[in-house]
């Protein structure tokens, strides 16, 4: 009894370890269920191997729907393989041959359940509240009909194709704003889906051209890709040090700051400006006036495509500022022309762009002497330069050490241009209406400082009466010139050209 009780004592301490003796089996006894079922009794002895029914009930339990799932959709997978290698084969024996056989009836998984056979069909049918939803849909073929006798469906049914019509819109730009399909029953004929269609393939050609033209054109306070371009040349090539940033924008340029480098072939200022032309052609569309009717350019215009107009635009200025410095008026120093790209002196110091004669500080006796240099400036452009400005005001002319400089010379045209007179004249009327603001009261009127300008005597103090005579001098003008361009080309033919001296 004390070894039994001892022995039961050993079994039942938790902290104790029991040394169970190693018991040899034969393999008929570890295969019999006997052993099996007395393991199980010694490691769940909750549980009794006589209680049948709850061995039963546990077997019952145990969920295998998972595992059946798994391998459906395995041999799904198999299926669809096989049904892929049998469309390669397909193609393969068919090739380019105008006759061709088809292998559907070996396939393994039905057309409908497959989703890579089944791209072209449109599933169109609103299934949410359909009874029958679980049931697999009647689709009308690509071929052939569906229904017997009056009940016919084929793929020219009106309801069909309106409703694959309207499923098809999500295949439009993403502009296109168009339904789900399910919310509505929208139903589309033919005639208004192909219009839609040609709709959206239009304005995507036309989305596509403005972003080109975009990414061609320079923008407020950028340049493209060209233009970039020519902007490392210059830097490469020694012209200019650096480009350090945008100093000025206006409706037909950027203008950009840059320090001038060490070219051996010419004298390049310390500071530099970058007049870089835009290249979009709103803004010239109502300019072309001032070049257009320039014999200097006249001939090349029209043979210049518009975006070439812009090279010749940036030439223009270029001609214009170097009559100006010739005559000595104060204005920016050309350096260089790379294009629609005019590299010039800079009018200021220190990266410090000199004020606008509108924005400048100035004390009565200096915009006095402000506007005596503008009408002594304004005589030189007319009868030295044989120039007129076209667009002078306030905004154009800046007031650097104590001086006036006229710069934006690219629309100036000449005075036997068609409108020369007139364009003096606006410039005239720019001029007198500012200064006598400003509280200079030697400032001329408008009338004075034209005839002062131009030398004329046209005596009117109305307006139009006065743009009336202007008008019919422009006219005398244009013909003196008509006649005097006919007499030089009839010289030319008879004696040959003119030699001509550097000055001409």
């Amino acid at each position: 009894m004390d070894q039994v009780s001892a022995g039961q004592g050993e079994i039942k301490n938790p902290w104790g370890k029991v040394n169970v003796p190693a018991t040899t089996s034969s393999l008929t006894d570890v295969m019999s269920e006997q052993l099996a079922k007395q393991l199980h009794e010694e490691f769940n002895p909750s549980t009794t191997c006589n209680d049948d029914l709850d061995v039963a009930s546990f077997q019952q339990d145990a969920d295998t729907d998972s595992d059946l799932m798994l391998a459906q959709m395995l041999q799904m997978e198999f299926d669809r393989e096989f049904d892929t290698q049998l469309r390669r084969e397909e193609k393969k024996f068919n090739g380019e041959s105008k006759v061709s056989i088809s292998f559907e009836n070996y396939r393994m998984v039905h057309p409908f359940e497959d989703s890579d056979s089944s791209d072209d069909e449109v599933d169109w049918q609103d299934t949410r509240h359909d009874p029958y939803r679980l049931e697999k849909p009647t689709t009308t073929p690509k071929k052939g009909f569906v229904g017997k006798g009056k009940n016919i469906t084929t793929k020219h049914d009106e309801e069909v194709c309106g409703r694959k019509n309207t499923a098809r819109m999500d295949n439009f730009a993403p502009e296109v704003h168009v339904g789900d399909g399910i919310s509505m029953d929208l139903k589309l004929s033919n005639q208004v889906y192909n219009h839609l269609k040609r709709h959206c393939q239009a304005e995507q050609k036309r989305s596509a051209r403005l972003h080109e033209k975009k990414e061609h054109s320079t923008a407020e306070q950028a340049v493209d890709s060209k233009t970039r371009l020519l902007m490392y040349k210059m830097v490469n090539a020694g012209i200019l040090e650096n480009i350090n940033g945008c100093i000025s924008t206006g409706k037909e340029s950027v203008v950009f700051h840059a320090d001038g480098g060490s070219f051996e072939e010419m004298q390049i200022p310390k500071e530099c400006v970058l007049k870089v032309f835009k290249t979009t052609l709103n803004e010239f569309r109502n300019r072309d006036k001032y070049i257009k009717d320039d014999y200097r350019f006249k001939e090349r215009y029209s043979k210049l495509n518009p975006r070439k107009i812009i090279h010749l635009w940036a030439e223009k200025e270029m001609h214009n500022l170097a009559r100006m410095k010739k005559a000595g008026v104060h204005c920016p120093e050309v350096v260089i022309l790379k294009k629609h790209i005019l590299v010039m002196s800079f009018i200021g110091q220190n990266h410090v762009p000199a004020p606008k004669i509108k924005d400048a500080m100035l004390t009565s006796e200096d915009m006095k002497k402000a506007y005596y240099q503008v009408l002594q400036m304004m005589q030189q452009l007319f009868k030295q330069c044989n120039l007129v400005h076209a667009d002078l005001s306030e905004y154009n002319m800046l007031w650097h050490e104590g001086k006036v400089w006229l710069i934006d010379v690219s629309q100036s045209v000449e005075p036997t241009h068609p409108h020369g007179l007139e364009f003096l004249f606006r410039d005239c009327r720019n001029v007198s209406t500012f200064f006598q603001k400003a509280g200079v009261t030697e400032a001329m009127d408008v009338y004075d400082l034209f005839n002062t300008v131009s030398g004329l005597k046209i005596s009117s103090d109305n307006e139009a009466d006065f743009l009336a005579q202007i008008h019919e001098l422009e006219k005398i003008n244009e013909d003196h010139v008509q006649k005097r361009i006919k007499q030089a080309c009839a010289d030319i033919c008879e004696n040959g050209p003119p030699l001509l001296n550097e000055d001409d």
